[in-house]
């Protein structure tokens, strides 16, 4: 999941960032309303996180603009607004869910997985494809029982075949998933994650039509 921070604030920026991180997502983060507003014309993503208080402007302005033509983004405000009101003000305009600072780290991975797979029509954190269960909210895989350690990009691409099930994603999708993650990214990027995946999940995991991009297999 690839996700956008917009925060100011230089040192919760940063631990909501290493947060993320940490739970191999890739994010990109940005402190200015108009530096937001770049980034999603220039990237497809999978969740904001908007603070209300930036130094160009209120995040509900930018929240209200994205619906009003038609983005449905997942969004999660999160501010030192506390009051009834301000609640009330973020979720009618459009976001998913709201969270006062200060919070706890680990429940925003919690929140931010909860939202994810709202979106993703599962709400459920516990599924399975074929012999794997997969633990959506503790990203973990066990294949016949035994678990199968995946590092953060190969979770990261198989968690986006995992949220399009069925549907054909290109090799330029795949590779937006990993943009945010620090080492740079080769022509043969996706090919060597997807070959990984396949040993570590199965051969069928991950069909491949050449030419067009990749999809997620059969169960």
């Amino acid at each position: 999941m690839r996700v956008l921070l917009v925060e100011d604030d230089a040192i919760l920026g940063a631990a909501v960032r290493d947060q993320i991180a940490a739970d191999g997502q890739s994010v990109d983060w940005v402190q200015r309303l108009d530096a937001a507003a770049d980034a999603m014309r220039g990237a497809a993503y999978d969740l904001v996180l908007l603070d209300l208080m930036l130094p160009d402007g209120r995040g509900i302005g930018f929240l209200k603009t994205l619906r009003s033509r038609g983005d449905v983004t997942p969004v999660i405000i999160l501010t030192a607004l506390d009051q009834i009101s301000d609640r009330i003000d973020g979720l009618n305009a459009g976001a998913d869910d709201y969270l006062v600072k200060p919070f706890d780290l680990a429940e925003l991975s919690a929140r931010i997985g909860a939202v994810a797979r709202r979106y993703n029509g599962n709400p459920n954190p516990i599924i399975s494809h074929g012999d794997l269960q997969i633990d959506l909210a503790a990203r973990s895989i066990h294949r016949g029982g035994k678990p199968v350690p995946l590092t953060a990009r190969e979770w990261a691409l198989f968690e986006a075949f995992l949220s399009r099930p069925g549907q054909l994603l290109s090799k330029a999708q795949l590779e937006d998933k990993l943009y945010a993650f620090d080492a740079e990214i080769e022509s043969n990027t996706i090919e060597v994650h997807v070959s990984r995946i396949r040993k570590k999940l199965g051969n069928t995991i991950i069909t491949t039509e050449r030419g067009l991009g990749y999809r997620l297999g059969a169960a």
